[in-house]
């Protein structure tokens, strides 16, 4: 499993260090570090998103918390009894996850929420320690086409065997991975994502582990 304080001492990647730091003498209370996993450690279902967000997991150092991303995540994480509270705000709100985790496949926030290729790579070996430690038949549900193309990466699979597709269900080696598009406000705004959609990938899920 990955050490949260190693993740914590990351500085890999230079424009994104440069980044987190000028937004830490910006909002000196922000956490502004790379953001480490939340939830069960063998957790059977492992969420994996994009990146963490300026005000969001990069301030609260939680993922998907505190941004508008993390209101459906939580809400349809504590309806299927997968969390002990529909809301997610700070580190001490009391939050607990029940046989899941959260990741996102960039550790650091990028600007304009937008990491480049050559950092997705790089911070891949931390996706993958982190997926190496969930038990073998475990599901994994990728956030968005990053998530799910670094998913793939971190389990030595070639992008060209699985495409991309909300709802669609992958058998990736000993896995099971089920895509669904980010819940970004721009997701969820335009319709593009919906919340019944978003609950069915998570109940397909739920069902594989069952």
């Amino acid at each position: 499993m990955l050490k949260a304080e190693t993740l914590k001492q990351c500085r890999k990647c230079p424009r994104l260090v440069a980044f987190r730091e000028e937004t830490k003498r910006r909002y000196p209370d922000y956490f502004c570090l790379p953001v480490p996993a939340f939830g069960t450690d063998d957790a059977k279902i492992v969420i994996v998103g994009l990146a963490p967000g300026l005000h969001g997991a990069n301030a609260t150092g939680r993922p998907f918390t505190g941004d508008f991303a993390g209101l459906l995540l939580y809400r349809t994480l504590h309806r299927l009894g997968l969390s002990n509270q529909a809301e997610a705000s700070a580190l001490d709100d009391g939050l607990e996850l029940r046989g899941c985790r959260i990741t996102n496949a960039v550790k650091c926030v990028p600007p304009g929420n937008k990491p480049t290729t050559a950092e997705i790579e790089t911070c891949a070996p931390y996706l993958k320690t982190e997926l190496a430690g969930q038990p073998s038949g475990g599901v994994i549900i990728a956030l968005g086409r990053i998530a799910h193309d670094a998913v793939l990466r971190a389990l030595s699979t070639p992008l060209a065997r699985h495409r991309f597709g909300h709802g669609v269900r992958h058998e990736v080696r000993d896995r099971i991975m089920w895509d669904s598009y980010h819940c970004s406000r721009y997701n969820t705004q335009t319709k593009r994502l919906t919340e019944a959609s978003f609950v069915a990938v998570f109940e397909a899920a739920l069902r594989e582990v069952s």
